[in-house]
């Protein structure tokens, strides 16, 4: 059971304020093998390049011997700096960019926090904890084992080397300077192969460290998201105002309704119509409670209530508030406001309709339809309009 509780992985939030802090798993050591690897491998053309050189230089000597003037020898070493300059140029290279490499794939978070002055630092007992922890064993097993291999390789290489260029005593020195530049690469890579993999066992050490102690309590977590996200009982009473304001001001609107439809007792929806704003609007809609609701505000301020369960159900489905009818409906809902506003004139003899017979209507539109269709309308009003007012400008 992890100590003091603290069970949970860290969260999102919780790593990115430890990175800024500088607590981030990170180590030197794939940097460092990883630059001695790329640059061993552009030696052997370094050492090519240095050993043509050479053997050059002293084809010249035999010149410099005949006559030994100062110019004359120092005309012999002249192109000596640049040659060891170009041939140390390309692996400085390699390795620069092998460091950068694997600095990047660790991660690259600049800080300066960890630059910053703590008086912790100084507390003789913290300084002993750190000296005899399990990091401070780590790094030190961690030492060992690299100074024991590379001591290992260095011995078999050197028994299996060192004969090779006794032997090769008369061979011509560019022959001489290309066995030990392999049998040094061989060393380096061998070295190298052995520190990258202590590497990735240390990486794993230090993230495995890094995250146990960043690991949080189910109570930090739920203050973290109160902060985040807001404590989810006030979100909740705002969600449940929202809500009571919005149906508020529906069942308001039921006042200004032509005639509220309903199904009869299951759903209620009320339409306006209003002469040169489009084709009539659902101004509200229920079910069961709020419907009961939509209806006793209807009596209440004299809407007509008309029963057509087929036509309410349909348009308690597909329409939204404030959502005009489609054009698939306008017959079966005229007839319905014919009757309504038959209704105000006293003696007109209009029947009171039945329920509608949507059996000819076909193709009636899903909500995602609709509202698809009518961001097509606005957009094809809105172009509308720019070009009446191009029109205009030109008109001018």
């Amino acid at each position: 059971m992890a100590q003091d509780g603290k069970t949970e992985k860290p969260t999102p939030r919780r790593l990115r304020e430890a990175r800024k802090r500088g607590q981030f798993p990170r180590t030197q050591d794939p940097a460092t093998w990883l630059g001695i690897a790329a640059g061993s491998a552009v030696v052997p053309h370094a050492m090519g390049v240095l050993a043509d050189e050479v053997t050059r230089m002293l084809a010249g000597l035999p010149a410099v011997a005949a006559d030994p003037t100062p110019a004359r020898a120092l005309a012999a070493v002249d192109d000596l700096p640049r040659a060891v300059l170009g041939a140390a140029a390309p692996v400085a290279v390699a390795a620069g960019a092998a460091v950068v490499l694997a600095m990047a794939a660790q991660g690259v978070h600049v800080t300066a926090k960890t630059l910053a002055f703590k008086p912790s630092r100084l507390s003789p007992r913290q300084g002993l904890a750190r000296m005899l922890g399990t990091r401070a064993v780590w790094e030190a097993s961690k030492a060992l084992i690299k100074v024991l291999v590379i001591a290992g390789v260095v011995l078999a290489l050197a028994r299996s080397l060192v004969p090779q260029l006794v032997g090769s005593g008369l061979s011509p020195l560019a022959t001489s300077l290309r066995t030990l530049g392999s049998g040094v690469q061989s060393l380096v890579w061998t070295a190298a192969a052995t520190g990258l993999l202590l590497a990735l066992a240390d990486y794993g050490y230090q993230r495995r460290t890094v995250m146990k102690r960043l690991r949080m309590t189910p109570r930090e977590i739920k203050d973290e998201q109160r902060q985040t996200e807001g404590d989810p009982m006030v979100k909740g009473a705002i969600r449940t105002r929202q809500l009571a304001m919005s149906r508020n001001r529906m069942l308001a609107a039921v006042a200004t309704a032509d005639v509220v439809l309903v199904n009869p007792t299951h759903y209620a929806v009320a339409l306006r119509y209003e002469a040169g704003r489009g084709a009539p609007r659902v101004v509200a809609k229920g079910a069961d409670a709020l419907a009961a609701k939509i209806r006793e505000r209807a009596r209440e301020h004299r809407v007509p209530v008309v029963e057509d369960k087929p036509l309410t159900r349909l348009l308690y489905r597909i329409c939204d508030l404030e959502d005009e009818i489609p054009a698939e409906l306008y017959l079966a809902v005229a007839q319905i406001l014919a009757f309504v506003f038959a209704l105000r004139r006293p003696g007109s003899g209009i029947p009171r309709p039945g329920p509608s017979d949507l059996s000819g209507v076909t193709d009636v539109p899903t909500r995602t339809e609709l509202r698809v269709r009518r961001s097509r309308e606005r957009r094809a009003g809105r172009r509308e309009s720019r070009a009446l007012q191009s029109t205009a400008r030109l008109d001018r």
